[in-house]
């Protein structure tokens, strides 16, 4: 078979998943993928309301399609804009070339959908598009700015009355927004929360429609708890520059009205000739394929499908979900005819549905067996959202992800309530990430020059030097054997045998003649607690694995000096201090078990915690270190992101 061209018009959810797809389950096949989208970065459309409300900066929802698809050798990628399709002589055309094809699939995704309503694309704001987002931000940052030097209360009010048409999960989601971002706005504006108002517009008497009610009657009673507005079976008619006009003749005087009352097919697939049905939606069959076209591999995925799956009526819904299992429909049907298989047929498998009112609250219903409100939903729909980065296979993105969402947020506003936000002045744990070092320092010096034992205060004075051919470690099988080889000398015999009963008793001749005391700190005149004062069973065999004889202990001996000492100066110095600290507590755990480390010296765990917070950047090499190899292993591994991908670009 001759090498396959495959086209993919539209990195959306549909878009990806079936690159994706189709590129792994043909990676042994002679096939060519080509993705075309608009934009070089593929848009996480259901977190838009988070930089729209202010939460987190644009590149938080935005993935770059040369990191998705890294390596992904039989994947090409091109920024362009599809004008046409020529379905006789399988060309897909853009307004920078034409690109033939064995197989296409068409997944343009939607568009808002106003139904005709006048103002609404004059006056009005969507949530559709990354472009959408960063508009309806900024007008909220100037409008509220505005309205902070307007004198005129009535005028002021208006200003800060902000609408949102539409109680489906985008809208609920975005006034869920707003209602956190407006105490932000308020203090830095010398406004008070209470000046705002917020409202959603429903033209239907109930709201977030395609949840179980009980759960949706949660969400609607939080939101009026919070001050939210609900205007149910009130339809607009009409949106100005000042006010909007409802059914009844009512008016709302806000120079804010968010839409997002209706999905439609996009407008650009209009021209390609292909039948489409209400909502400019574009016919398909169970196989995904588009009707009347079914011989030339046309396939329809996404939000742009047409797909009766019952005898309902109700096509496929617009939503991630959908349009995932639409794109793998259409997938699994190429990569059947490429392999000769078995086609597959259209099966919907909707796992549950969840809505965030703000960055703390939420509902979620999953499979419709398990029902959340409050954190759990919310972590819930963080949970979801990590296994989407894991399903992509993008171990960068889900890291980026956790730290948008979890440490990088500002004023709180995630749910943990702001308290894993890495915005926090880590520059006071600088002197106590160097004294740290420096204790490390000390303690690895003492092993090199001798006068010092493994942080053991009843012993500090004359355990000697480690850098000799004396073991230390008071492992039983260790002194056993130098036990043999004393006793094979002769003169020294006794002596030997003396010291190493005293090792594999696990005690010094300290803790044999006075009882050890527990305590967190050293108190003149007792004998510290050892953490276990013998090794467990378990931890023994390991350790007799890694050092069966004396060669290897010595050896050891020495290598955890220069380990310690490497500790040392990447914690005074700030470099690697995350993994510094973090070898510190697996090193501290180790010699727990070994039982050589005392009750009196824990806190070195804990501080190596606290100081696993990033004082390095604060004032270290991290500052400068840490960005270079990002930067450097970037290149290396994803190549350089572009703006504009096309033929000459490489992945």
């Amino acid at each position: 078979m001759a090498k396959q061209k495959i086209v993919v018009v539209g990195a959306g959810y549909a878009g990806v998943a079936a690159t994706k797809f189709m590129a792994k389950k043909l990676k042994k096949d002679d096939v060519e993928i080509t993705l075309i989208d608009r934009h070089s970065y593929h848009t996480m459309m259901t977190e838009l309301h988070e930089v729209a409300g202010g939460r987190v900066e644009p590149e938080a929802v935005q993935y770059d399609l040369q990191r998705l698809f890294a390596r992904k050798k039989n994947v090409s990628l091109v920024t362009d804009t599809v004008i046409g399709i020529d379905k006789e002589k399988k060309i897909v055309k853009t307004k920078l070339g034409k690109y033939p094809f064995d197989q296409l699939i068409i997944g343009m995704g939607g568009e808002p959908n106003d139904f005709g309503t006048p103002g609404v694309k004059e006056h009005g704001f969507t949530l559709w598009s990354m472009e959408d987002a960063i508009k309806i931000r900024k007008h909220i940052e100037d409008t509220v700015a505005k309205a902070a030097l307007e004198p005129d209360e009535a005028t002021r009010r208006a200003m800060l009355t902000f609408v949102v048409c539409g109680s489906g999960f985008t809208g609920i989601e975005m006034i869920g927004e707003l209602m956190e971002w407006k105490n932000v706005l308020a203090k830095e504006h010398k406004l008070r929360p209470e000046e705002f108002t917020l409202m959603v517009v429903e033209a239907l008497p109930t709201i977030l429609n395609m949840l179980d009610r009980k759960d949706a009657e949660k969400a609607e009673r939080f939101m009026m708890k919070k001050g939210i507005q609900l205007k149910k079976g009130a339809p607009i008619t009409e949106v100005t520059a000042d006010h909007i006009v409802l059914k009844d003749g009512s008016q709302i005087p806000t120079n804010t009205l968010i839409w997002t009352a209706g999905v439609k097919g996009t407008t650009d697939a209009a021209d390609f000739g292909l039948e489409a049905a209400r909502g400019q939606r574009l016919y398909a069959n169970e196989f995904m394929q588009a009707k009347g076209y079914e011989d030339k591999d046309i396939y329809i995925v996404g939000d742009l499908v047409y797909y009766e799956e019952n005898d309902d009526g109700k096509p496929t819904p617009q939503i991630v979900q959908a349009a995932e299992q639409t794109a793998h429909t259409a997938a699994a049907n190429i990569v059947a005819k490429i392999k000769n298989t078995q086609k597959h047929e259209f099966k919907s498998n909707y796992q549950g549905f969840m809505v965030s009112i703000g960055s703390k609250w939420g509902v979620a219903n999953l499979m419709d067996k398990v029902h959340m409100a409050g954190f759990m939903a919310i972590v819930m729909k963080h949970i979801v959202n990590l296994k989407y980065f894991f399903d992509m296979r993008s171990g960068y993105y889900m890291f980026q992800y956790m730290m948008h969402e979890f440490f990088h947020i500002k004023n709180d506003r995630n749910v943990t309530r702001g308290h894993s936000s890495r915005y926090g002045n880590v520059l006071w744990s600088v002197p106590l990430r160097v004294f740290y070092g420096s204790m490390w320092l000390v303690e690895a010096s003492k092993k090199v020059v001798g006068d010092g034992s493994y942080l053991n205060p009843s012993s500090w004075f004359g355990s000697g030097s480690w850098f000799t051919d004396k073991v230390v470690f008071p492992f039983p099988w260790l002194q056993e054997q130098v036990t043999t080889g004393a006793s094979a000398a002769g003169s020294h015999a006794a002596e030997a045998t003396t010291a190493a009963t005293g090792a594999a008793g696990g005690a010094t001749d300290a803790t044999a003649t006075a009882a050890t005391h527990f305590g967190f700190n050293y108190t003149f005149g007792e004998n510290p607690m050892p953490v276990f004062e013998k090794m467990p069973n378990w931890f023994a065999k390991i350790m007799e694995f890694m050092m069966p004889n004396k060669d290897v202990a010595l050896f050891m001996q020495k290598f955890m000096t220069f380990v310690e000492i490497g500790i040392a100066l990447a914690l005074i110095f700030g470099l690697f201090t995350w993994l510094a600290n973090a070898a510190t507590i697996g090193l501290v755990v180790a010699f727990c078990l070994s039982g050589m480390f005392y009750w009196v010296n824990i806190w070195f765990i804990p501080v190596a915690f606290a100081l696993m917070n990033g004082s390095g950047r604060a004032l270290g090499l991290d500052r400068w270190v840490i960005p270079w190899i990002q930067r450097t292993a970037g290149r290396w591994w994803y190549g350089t992101p572009r703006s504009i991908y096309g033929k000459d670009s490489s992945n």
